[in-house]
């Protein structure tokens, strides 16, 4: 009985933290509102639209402010993936936005130079980008297996790698006529629709949703409720424990560090062939990778958590353009996401918090009780 009650305090405790976090970081952004000069609920009806396309003020709707929202939170969603997976095994990867970089090149690999039906073709060029993430991800991961190179400075170093590498493949190799993109994907290629545009009120909606939820489940399953995941997690526990207990550890540490590439190649073919159709150059990291690194902070590496921590930047995103045309500075929307991410990681300091919380209403019930007894005693 005891220890069901911990569990379900330790649970609640993961649940409160980032709803608090949250909350926080919100008012935060509220404050720096009003020090402007601004309303407040200005900012508030611009998330409303961003995330249901209703705007509060005006008694109006445009769908297209949905699909917005669904398409800022996608790669969001998967580099959380990618950097919470790492987490969960003992790894710190920052390399998402690298990998990510990778995955979009892949994926105009495959989309350029391969030929197949759109049933074919379109997986080729998600699992092309996947491949590419992941072999991005494994050079950290074997160089931390064999040398014991720490993979922060790894990943940190290749993103700049990955940056010039993309930049050049695209130049160089697929033959950009503007210096800036490649030539338009083949319609077999792309996840773009006319249909969900049109469904959404002609936003870049596409179907780059599908895997982005296939993502999350196989997250999961292969943390939660597979052997192969309890070993990578028993890695990232205690690597003398799991290797006492016979299992690879340099082998695991490698896996963990491609699949967590993966996900974030999965972000880039998405970008690519969903948001663009096109191979793009770039001149600087566009912050997916970075903004995964929060995304799986807020949501404490969980499946669940960092689809709600990844739809709740998204949302900040989507909704920036709307505060900006109401007069609020776009800034507002990082500093709530730097709130956040502040609170998260002031976690101890909310729990015993919650926990002083606790012990003093139990406390005061037990005062009332004691109280009680003593009447009857009396009586």
């Amino acid at each position: 009985m005891a220890d069901e009650k911990k569990h379900k305090a330790t649970r609640s405790g993961k649940l409160l933290v980032p709803a608090l976090a949250a909350l926080m970081g919100f008012l935060v952004g509220a404050l720096v509102i009003l020090i402007t000069g601004k309303n407040p609920l200005l900012m508030f009806n611009a998330m409303i639209q961003g995330v249901t396309g209703i705007n509060v003020a005006k008694g109006s709707f445009n769908a297209r402010y949905i699909g917005e929202f669904v398409l800022q939170a996608m790669p969001i969603i998967l580099t959380g993936l990618s950097v919470g997976f790492a987490f969960r095994t003992g790894l710190f990867n920052i390399g998402a936005e690298g990998q990510l970089m990778l995955g979009s090149l892949g994926a105009t690999a495959v989309a350029l130079l391969v030929k197949a039906p759109p049933v074919v073709h379109i997986p080729l060029v998600l699992m092309g980008g996947m491949l590419a993430g992941g072999l991005w991800g494994a050079v950290p991961g074997l160089l931390k297996a064999r040398f014991n190179v720490h993979e922060v400075v790894v990943t940190i170093m290749l993103n700049y790698v990955a940056l010039h590498v993309n930049n050049w493949a695209i130049l160089n190799v697929f033959g950009s006529a503007d210096r800036v993109k490649t030539a338009v994907f083949p319609a077999s290629a792309m996840l773009k629709d006319p249909w969900l545009q049109n469904l959404s009120g002609g936003s870049r909606l596409n179907w780059g949703f599908v895997p982005v939820i296939l993502a999350i489940v196989a997250y999961w399953f292969i943390i939660e409720k597979t052997t192969f995941g309890y070993g990578l997690r028993a890695v990232g526990f205690n690597k003398d424990a799991a290797k006492y207990a016979g299992l690879k550890v340099n082998r695991n540490v490698m896996l963990s560090m491609l699949l967590a590439g993966a996900f974030a190649g999965l972000a880039g073919a998405i970008i690519t062939s969903g948001t663009f159709g096109f191979g793009r150059a770039l001149s600087a990291a566009e912050g997916y990778g970075f903004d995964g690194i929060a995304v799986a902070l807020v949501g404490a590496t969980q499946a669940p958590g960092i689809l709600l921590a990844g739809l709740l930047f998204g949302m900040l995103k989507a909704a920036g353009p709307l505060m900006q045309s109401q007069g609020i500075p776009k800034e507002i929307g990082g500093i709530i996401q730097a709130s956040i991410v502040l609170f998260v990681a002031m976690k101890y300091g909310i729990e015993r918090i919650g926990l002083w919380l606790r012990a003093k209403k139990s406390g005061s019930q037990q005062s009332v009780a004691d109280s009680a007894v003593g009447e009857e005693a009396g009586v």
